[in-house]
């Protein structure tokens, strides 16, 4: 809030003070913010090249889509779709136990207050950053291209996916943990493993728990296009049904993944809910 000079009023020499929300300097710097903000926009409209002749007929085609996908082909159940969801639910499983595995350590060090060490901490905090940095399907390309296509380079890429995210959270849950329990535990001669188990962890345990339901729920999600990359799982059905252009096969594959979207999200707001 600034407030303007006061200008008289009255006979009696009262005045008035005129409020504004904004400084001149703050209404100068927003004017500035659209203006920028709105040639990015057309920048990138431009950059994009949208053919509008492309948008005319897009629900048209979008009908088509649909009614090419229906009815859904069920045979595709027993044949493919089925396997590849196992193997989707055991991809998103063990890589997120892999990655809760991994990322411990580095939340460790990434914790100021765990680990006073300036360069351990720019160590873990670069570790959790690049993590986060290389998308999903990238880290499932790279890994393919080393041990070949299927379940273990989906695994891996979601793994190593998670460790940012994960570390990250467990990181910042480490630095709120209260001091009074840690500075007793120390006061009292207590070695580092037991100022962890005792001090920190009953702290942390509600998120570290709420954080791995939340990444094993998000993993579900991602496991499940990995295989359009050769991650293995049920991306594996969807991609060899598009290639071929068998839509009531895409159709089942799509709906598979959205009741399984949905049936995990309930999964893990129940559990969350009772445990945590």
């Amino acid at each position: 809030m600034s407030a303007a000079p006061t200008i008289p009023a009255g006979p009696a020499g009262m005045t008035m003070r005129r409020w504004s929300r904004f400084t001149p300097a703050e209404r100068i710097a927003r004017s500035v913010f659209y203006v920028v903000a709105l040639i990015a926009v057309v920048w990138s409209v431009k950059t994009i090249e949208v053919i509008p002749e492309f948008l005319y007929d897009a629900p048209e085609q979008t009908v088509d889509l649909f009614r090419r996908m229906w009815p859904i082909d069920w045979s595709f159940w027993r044949t493919m779709v089925a396997e590849a969801l196992v193997e989707t639910f055991h991809t998103a499983t063990l890589g997120t136990i892999m990655a809760l595995a991994l990322s411990v350590p580095v939340a460790l060090m990434a914790a100021r207050n765990v680990t006073p060490s300036t360069t351990l901490n720019l160590v873990a905090k670069f570790i959790l950053v690049a993590s986060r940095s290389v998308n999903s399907l990238i880290w499932a390309l790279l890994f393919v291209a080393v041990f070949g296509p299927g379940a273990l380079a989906g695994t891996l890429a979601i793994a190593f996916r998670s460790i940012g995210f994960v570390g990250k959270l467990l990181a910042e849950a480490l630095e709120e943990a209260q001091r009074g329990p840690i500075e007793a535990l120390t006061a009292a001669g207590a070695p580092r493993g037991s100022i962890l188990l005792k001090g920190y962890w009953p702290q942390v345990e509600p998120s570290f728990w709420s954080v791995a339901l939340f990444r094993w729920d998000i993993n579900v999600r991602e496991s499940a296009v990995l295989g359009l990359v050769g991650g293995g799982g049920i991306g594996v059905a969807l991609d060899t049904a598009l290639n071929n252009l068998y839509w009531d096969q895409v159709g089942l594959c799509l709906f598979v993944i959205f009741v399984v979207v949905i049936v995990t999200e309930i999964a893990t707001s129940a559990i969350r809910s009772r445990i945590i």
